[in-house]
């Protein structure tokens, strides 16, 4: 194992050497907090309490001029047989905590844009999840069919992520619940609950260069793709998933696994629902209020993270028979085998999308076959 945690070591190393994605990082604009109304939100007892977490004993409400999300899941059998879910929620506030003319000039500059340009303005838009203050400790109350479920509060990160019961509802089932809030609060205030049985097939997939166009080898490319394009999905792979939906049977649950960090979670949102079945999108905590963060949660630790959200997914659906999906740029080969090999006969299939229409310094060595080869050794063909 230590053989392969080197291979995916050295395919990031190289990723970003390549790329000088550590030049891009030192250099990106700051996203700065505000200290002086940071005080003002949160008096320094609540400040402190906040690095406890879920084990905060005074947690904060949401207040009117807050930001919300509240994210889709997927509910499961727990031990005994009762339906329960992961719920991740974040707070922020609705003002930007730094200067953002100066960052949106700064994305526009790298990405070969002229000032004034009208794509300025998406920037503008994509980049305020990077700005709003995170709000450490808070608890948000979500609205489940008869049920009021509380959440939170959250870390250091504004992110709290909960395992709760929830009602019962058929198999197969999508559950919609809305967070319970202040007049006044804007946000992700919906989410979805898909139910899942123990058995059946599920599918587990990349996101980034696996049915989205991100370049994660250049970091240029992945400002570029996040904060201007239009999110493009790859040739082919939206009819790919319906198709494998249709096959399984429209009930079978999605996961899209992605290095990207929950910043990016509304952007991302919205794209499934364009392109794709839905599912749970599982990110990065990593990079919050950091645009550098951004390009290291891509290039770095993708692996180790990755496996570790695997073996979550195995916990909450052990009996199911996975379908996993990754691509060649980052470490999903690496991370899907080693999961094989964790939980034999688990995953039933890998599918590894050969990346060939980007270019980039170093694509040839990530698609040499004996890459996958080393990286499969011990799984069952």
């Amino acid at each position: 194992m230590s053989f392969q945690r080197t291979t995916s070591a050295l395919l990031e190393e190289r990723t970003r050497q390549n790329g000088h994605f550590s030049d891009t990082e030192s250099s990106l604009a700051s996203v700065s907090t505000n200290q002086a109304r940071a005080s003002r939100k949160a008096h320094k007892l609540a400040h402190l309490l906040s690095y406890l977490g879920s084990n905060n004993p005074l947690p904060a409400p949401i207040a009117a001029d807050d930001v919300v999300w509240v994210m889709d899941n997927v509910a499961f059998r727990g031990p005994g047989g009762q339906w329960e879910a992961e719920f991740v929620a974040a707070a922020f506030d609705q003002k930007p905590s730094a200067k953002v003319v100066d960052i949106v000039g700064d994305i526009a500059s790298r990405v070969g844009l002229s000032k004034g340009d009208r794509e300025e303005r998406t920037i503008e838009r994509r980049i305020s999840p990077f700005v709003m203050e995170i709000l450490p400790g808070r608890q948000i109350k979500v609205d489940f069919g008869s049920t009021t479920l509380k959440l939170g509060p959250g870390g250091r990160n504004g992110i709290s992520s909960n395992l709760k019961r929830v009602p019962k509802a058929a198999p197969g089932s999508v559950v919609r619940s809305t967070a319970d809030v202040p007049m006044g609060v804007v946000g992700m205030l919906e989410m979805k609950t898909c139910y899942a049985e123990p058995e059946g097939w599920a599918v587990i997939s990349d996101v980034d260069d696996t049915i989205k166009i991100t370049q994660t080898s250049d970091p240029v490319g992945i400002l570029r793709s996040t904060f201007v394009s239009e999110p493009t999905p790859v040739p082919g792979m939206p009819e790919l998933y319906a198709r494998i939906q249709g096959l399984l049977t429209p009930t079978a649950p999605f996961f899209y696994l992605s290095a990207s960090p929950y910043n990016l979670y509304p952007f991302l949102r919205g794209f499934r629902d364009d392109y794709y079945p839905q599912g749970q999108l599982i990110l990065r905590d990593s990079s919050w209020m950091t645009l550098s963060g951004l390009l290291s949660s891509l290039t770095l630790g993708t692996k180790n993270y990755k496996v570790d959200r695997l073996r979550k997914i195995q916990r909450w659906l052990p009996r199911r028979k996975m379908i996993c999906i990754g691509d060649s740029t980052q470490s999903d080969a690496e991370a899907y085998a080693e999961a094989c090999r964790a939980f034999p006969g688990w995953i039933k299939l890998v599918l590894i999308r050969k990346v060939t229409d980007i270019a980039a310094v170093g694509i040839e060595a990530k698609n040499e076959p004996k890459r996958f080869e080393e990286a499969f050794v011990g799984v069952p063909r």
